[in-house]
């Protein structure tokens, strides 16, 4: 795949309100809104892209991705927008889908942390590199790139998935550091961290 096309198709924006911390991702797919709502809400086909998931899939309700973050449900507008926490009550994630030219979707994922695991927009090391991964499968899945029988967690260990991983931090330390949500010494201590987890053996 084209590491740099894909790394670029994401705007990366990071703000910050007083301790709350907000990731904004915008990418386009080429499919319908509707194509997109399944794959980010189906079950049986989120596990093609991104991981397996379980619980009880409606508003009110609870989901674990297995291996990672829960949490619950809190709103559900199909095929235009969902919101849950994500992780803990103040951990808020929301998708929303909007259509685009040419039977396009315009994806913005919104992610917002009050209790951030870094100083200011830093924090958004800890999340923003693990969003371009689920955005990078899912634009594969749509386009029917990826084959049939394929294990997203093998996927995420390749060599090649790693080297996107460190684009993907590289473009959040520059998203970071244009937003001025922190200080240039947070942000090279986040940086360290976040590279160590997304493409250990990078240097910064």
């Amino acid at each position: 795949m084209d590491i740099l096309e894909h790394i670029n198709a994401v705007q990366r924006e990071v703000s910050r309100t007083g301790e709350t911390v907000t990731v904004l991702m915008r990418r386009s797919y080429q499919a319908e809104p509707a194509e997109v709502w399944h794959a980010l809400t189906d079950p049986d086909r989120m596990k093609r892209w991104f991981m397996p998931v379980s619980g009880n899939l409606e508003v009110g309700g609870t989901f674990q991705l297995e291996g990672n973050a829960g949490g619950e449900i809190l709103e559900c507008e199909p095929p235009k927008r969902f919101k849950v926490t994500f992780g803990g009550p103040n951990s808020l994630l929301e998708l929303r889908l909007l259509p685009g030219a040419d039977a396009s979707t315009e994806l913005e994922l919104e992610h917002s942390m009050s209790e951030a695991p870094a100083p200011g927009g830093a924090g958004a090391l800890w999340v923003g590199p693990g969003w371009d991964g689920g955005l990078l499968g899912l634009g594969l899945y749509v386009t029917g790139e990826l084959p049939e029988v394929t294990d997203p967690a093998e996927m995420a260990n390749s060599a090649e998935v790693i080297s996107y991983n460190e684009q993907s931090v590289r473009a959040w330390i520059e998203a970071i550091r244009a937003s001025g949500t922190t200080t240039e010494e947070d942000l090279t201590s986040a940086a360290k961290i976040s590279m160590s987890q997304y493409a250990p053996d990078a240097e910064l």
